[in-house]
């Protein structure tokens, strides 16, 4: 995805846990929206999962966080075990599951993590990839929501 571009549809789930939200549900919420990218299989993704739910907890009335588990290999596909892990990450946020690639191929995502960064407006503001750089994600989400610096 490009910044500027439209916030994808959410559709083509497996399955969702913790609730399932549209996008014109975020849209019409009035709220920035960081939508974030995680596996089950992916180190990076547990180290940085206290951070994205920092930032829903944080930023509950500002910014809507949906996370969309994408598998990236067989094993990856194990329900109970994107559950189980969910769970012990304290993922309480919408979570998409995406075992056939629908929604990463519609944001022409490649990586986990992946953080992306919509306006109110359901534009992209703000993409990054990897495990570090989390002070730059709060930076480009206090951007996004008018915050200088919080």
């Amino acid at each position: 995805m490009k910044l500027r571009e439209e916030m994808p549809e959410l559709t083509g789930a497996t399955k969702w846990l913790n609730d399932e939200v549209t996008k014109e549900e975020l849209l019409s919420s009035g709220k920035a929206t960081l939508i974030h990218f995680w596996s089950v299989s992916c180190g990076l993704c547990k180290e940085a999962m206290p951070e994205i739910n920092e930032f829903r907890d944080e930023f509950e009335d500002e910014l809507n966080v949906v996370a969309v588990h994408m598998p990236r290999s067989e094993k990856d596909l194990e329900l109970s075990v994107i559950e189980a892990m969910a769970q012990g990450h304290d993922i309480s946020q919408p979570t998409f599951i995406d075992s056939e690639h629908k929604l990463t191929d519609a944001f022409e995502n490649k990586y986990v993590p992946a953080y992306y960064v919509f306006d109110e407006e359901g534009k992209l503001r703000h993409f990054q990839a990897g495990g570090s750089g989390m002070d730059m994600l709060r930076k480009r989400v206090n951007r996004v929501l008018g915050n200088e610096q919080k």
